[in-house]
């Protein structure tokens, strides 16, 4: 994969809900996509004091077509740099770097597969799908959000495989409750191999677990902070055992955002474990 910086032009923005929808065009950066790819924006103009780029999941890239060398990505308006963003129109101009981290593994043949996304998380489980169904793995999705305007994606999601379950927390749109309410169902009901999941950190720790109960394995994309995008800030870490089983503290826009949930130390994101490698080293400091 090569990474570029590309001065992308807007295609198009739209609305889904709560969350805005760009298509920019960036031929490099479509042509090395894979799902799971994410790019880094800046934002606040050439002028502006917001220095940190902001990462998006990849939703979608055609590097050849009718639309070829677009790329899309979803937003969600969190503060100034999200929102300077959403104020984009078609004709304008943002500058990208991607595509960025480490893309969700595909199994060697056709597997059953659960995709479970949190809010605007399912966006990069779109063109994961049809990167497994592509292979002849069956699928199904599992879509939840606190409210039924959080939810992103679930008509794509219908268009692309049979199988879709919705939740929401309050209960305005699909089931009341949560995705790892309906998800031991969903897996049985497929006899899933596999399950992938993209959303907020309680959530993908819950999918892990219950991933975990069924022996299969979980893929999943973490939302963490991340600034340079390219593992220089150290801003993005998170406790991860390698293949010695040690802990060590890795950059979720390097090596991740995907990772093996069985791998990442939950409940000692933002903490470092007693165990860590290099410890003893900064013990006193």
């Amino acid at each position: 994969m090569s990474v570029v910086q590309e001065q992308a032009e807007i295609f198009s923005v739209t609305r889904a809900g709560e969350y805005f929808q760009f298509t920019v065009i960036a031929p490099r950066i479509a042509e090395g996509f894979r799902p799971g790819h994410f790019v880094a924006v800046a934002v606040g103009g050439e002028n502006s004091a917001m220095g940190l780029r902001r990462a998006f999941a990849i939703a979608g890239a055609t590097p050849t077509g009718a639309f070829a060398g677009t790329v899309q990505f979803v937003v969600a308006e969190h503060g100034p740099g999200t929102r300077w963003l959403t104020q984009r129109r078609a004709g304008e101009v943002v500058d990208l770097v991607g595509p960025l981290g480490t893309p969700f593994p595909l199994p060697n043949g056709p597997a059953p597969a659960v995709l479970v996304g949190g809010g605007y998380g399912s966006a990069p489980l779109i063109p994961l799908a049809h990167a497994l169904l592509a292979q002849g793995s069956p699928i199904e999705f599992v879509l939840g959000a606190a409210t039924g305007s959080r939810l992103y994606g679930e008509l794509t999601a219908k268009r692309t495989a049979g199988q879709v379950t919705v939740t929401t927390d309050d209960g305005s749109a699909g089931e009341r409750g949560l995705v790892t309410d309906v998800l031991p169902a969903a897996i049985e009901r497929i006899n899933a191999e596999i399950v992938y999941a993209c959303g907020p950190m309680p959530m993908l720790q819950a999918v892990g677990n219950i991933a975990q109960k069924h022996a299969i394995h979980a893929a999943v994309a973490v939302e963490e902070a991340m600034a340079c995008g390219i593992g220089v800030c150290m801003t993005c870490v998170l406790p991860v055992r390698g293949d010695d089983g040690r802990t060590r503290l890795v950059r979720s826009c390097v090596e991740g955002p995907v990772f093996d949930a069985a791998r990442v130390r939950w409940n000692d994101v933002g903490h470092l474990p007693a165990d860590l490698v290099g410890a003893d080293a900064m013990r006193g400091h």
